[in-house]
């Protein structure tokens, strides 16, 4: 793994830098996109610093926009991924056709595409490892650089409830913090859904079927999300649902996509579960993985794979 000091010398070499993030991003995803390129921008005002995504950010463009970016502009320039662990969840294909490729991310490092990495599944968010880098290079942070950092960590640490959150996390939180951005909006920016989200929250309960082992799942169709209004990107707003029962010790949402095939989310509360994500085109956190599914008898597949992992993790904890 390259050292925070590789990564800025690269930086410092290249006039073009054009930072990426994964598909259909979270809080992380984009937060650590705008909060490096926004740094970087002040610290060299002389460079072009891009945001290369699809413009699917959907209710989440409260934290960043993204630039209008075509293959002329990755002759010669860095491109930086950020929060993304493998290739075909990078967002703008476009991402190979530059000079050199950095990879910044906190997800287990099982496809090393990038020329260069730094990876550590130990931390919460790329958030945080993107404040991490910052402070180690004396790279300006300010309000509009901390605000999307921030954004980041409350997201993809759950409010600071999952397992990874340190002692370290809070003390990253309470640095931007300390910029003067305001809190309580960007946490109520995260946990706000609009009235059609909040019945697809309540159609998930209805529709989740529940196994003796703890292990449960739903399907949401496109005819579903349809009828109560709702775009396949605001479908985020389900995946921790199933979360909030007590019995339910480990699950699986799958959101129908346009073309027929489901995307699939993860969630545990203690088995590990991103080797399952693996074997369907997907991957992730141990306790949290998004993966693939071309059909329901794919559908079907996952689930019982997802219920013998369940059933294992109970009797080794009776």
């Amino acid at each position: 793994m390259s050292s925070f000091d590789d990564i800025y010398e690269k930086i410092l070499q290249y006039p073009t830098i054009i930072l990426h993030r994964h598909t259909s991003p979270d809080p992380d995803a984009i937060g650590s996109q705008a909060g490096l390129a926004r740094s970087l921008s002040e610290k060299f005002p002389e460079k072009r610093i891009l945001c290369a995504g699809e413009n699917d950010e959907g209710d989440l463009a409260w934290i960043n926009h993204m630039d209008e970016v075509n293959a002329e502009d990755y002759k010669g320039a860095l491109v930086i991924t950020t929060d993304t662990a493998n290739t075909p969840r990078i967002s703008n294909k476009l991402y190979d056709q530059g000079d050199f490729l950095i990879k910044i991310d906190h997800h287990p490092d099982v496809d090393p595409y990038a020329d260069m990495s730094y990876v550590d599944p130990d931390a919460p968010a790329a958030c945080q490892i993107i404040v991490d880098f910052i402070n180690a290079e004396n790279l300006p942070m300010n309000k509009e650089i901390a605000y999307p950092l921030y954004a980041g960590i409350v997201g993809d640490t759950g409010r600071f409830m999952y397992p990874e959150t340190s002692a370290h996390t809070f003390e990253v939180a309470a640095q931007l913090a300390k910029t003067g951005i305001d809190i309580t909006e960007i946490a109520r920016n995260i946990s706000d859904v609009t009235f059609a989200q909040a019945k697809l929250q309540a159609a998930v309960l209805d529709y989740m079927t529940v196994d003796p082992s703890g292990a449960a799942y739903a399907v949401l169709t496109q005819d579903e999300l349809k009828k109560l209004g709702v775009n396949f990107e605001q479908t985020s707003v389900t995946v921790s649902t199933p979360g909030r029962i007590k019995d339910i010790i480990a699950w699986n949402v799958f959101v129908e996509k346009p073309d027929g095939t489901y995307r699939v989310h993860y969630r545990s509360k203690g088995p590990v579960i991103n080797h399952l994500a693996e074997k369907h085109d997907g991957g992730g956190h141990a306790l949290a993985s998004g993966a693939n599914a071309k059909d329901m008898d794919e559908v079907k597949q996952i689930f019982a794979e997802l219920v013998d992992v369940t059933k294992r993790y109970k009797e080794e904890n009776e």
